[in-house]
């Protein structure tokens, strides 16, 4: 229960850096019992002033791009460098049990013993894109413990792509060399969230240059996408990230575009616009809660899925009954 939760002393053991408050502060976030989400609300709010200073990178790419391998060996060269990095793995969800089932945690061998690291695999649990409903939530608390460089991993399908460009500072996306037209595959969307393509598998001799061939196809993509007036011009990079080849370089990008757009105040402006989009997303996730939250509006709910799935009513009248009951 909530009464039983001493929020006070799970503040100060997460702002002490403790993992274990950590994890329990997450686990309070991600419930789905009022309780929890009330006491998980309180505990951000009075943590918040401690956030913000991370730097928050989302990463992207098709399945078998290799993002998991390649997050394992930036975090572990961040954490050498002496840096605290918190990687937030999204899965898709099982539809069944709305658990994970792809284990990333299981794909990073070597951050998930560094001391200096914390992953938190997440089931999306059918959220849109496959972005976890509370992985803001769990990003806010792992900067207030202390980590300062928060990696988004999604499994880039469907609209995850722009749910975690809504959540991070800069936008990386990873792509596979030697995948035939380079450009065909891609949706132009996803070239105009990107702070940052990196090229893939670049390992040595054959797969090298396919590498910098498609690198070079997506750097003239770019050149037409990007406004000349822009403070930003996103680079292509072509990295290895099972054999750690310019990584280094690679994160250097990252920091020059937080350099660049803090001093412009672009970082802060882009951070509050994302406050308010995640306030509507808190408003809608609410209204839905109320539509699922008591007995009389779920039978309501039932019995107007049959009649609009019978072809008894349109679903306009259906959907005005469901929302009736919460005085919309």
């Amino acid at each position: 229960m909530a009464s039983a939760i001493d929020l006070d002393s799970l503040k100060d053991r997460l702002l002490a850096g403790d993992r274990a408050a950590l994890a329990r502060a997450i686990t309070l976030a991600e419930s789905k019992r009022a309780d929890h989400r009330a006491a998980a609300a309180s505990l951000i709010d009075a943590v918040l002033p401690h956030t913000g200073k991370a730097i928050r990178v989302g990463i992207t790419g098709v399945p078998g791009v290799g993002k998991s391998t390649t997050i394992d060996a930036l975090g572990s060269n961040l954490t050498a460098a002496g840096h605290r990095v918190a990687v937030l793995a999204v899965d898709p969800s099982s539809s069944r049990t709305g658990g994970s089932i792809l284990g990333d945690k299981t794909r990073m061998a070597r951050l998930s013993h560094d001391p200096r690291a914390f992953i938190r695999p997440s089931p999306s649990s059918g959220t849109l894109g496959g972005v976890a409903a509370k992985t803001r939530e769990t990003m806010l608390l792992c900067e207030a413990a202390g980590f300062d460089v928060i990696l988004v991993e999604t499994v880039g399908v469907g609209q995850s792509e722009t749910a975690v460009a809504d959540l991070t500072d800069f936008f990386l996306v990873l792509m596979l060399p030697g995948a035939g037209d380079e450009l065909q595959g891609i949706k132009k969307g996803i070239l105009e969230l990107a702070d940052m393509i990196a090229v893939n598998k670049a390992d040595e001799g054959e797969a090298e240059a396919r590498a910098n061939a498609a690198a070079s196809e997506y750097r003239a993509a770019l050149h037409i996408l990007t406004p000349a007036s822009a403070t930003w011009t996103p680079p292509v990079v072509t990295i290895s990230g099972f054999h750690n080849l310019r990584l280094d370089d690679l994160w250097a990008r990252v920091e020059d575009h937080r350099q660049k757009l803090g001093a412009t105040g672009e970082i802060e402006r882009k951070r509050r616009g994302q406050d308010v989009k995640w306030m509507w997303a808190l408003v809608h996730e609410r209204l839905h809660q109320r539509l699922v939250g008591t007995p009389e509006i779920r039978k309501t709910t039932a019995e107007a899925e049959a009649r609009v799935g019978r072809g008894e009513t349109s679903p306009a009248a259906g959907a005005a009954a469901i929302t009736e009951l919460i005085g919309l």
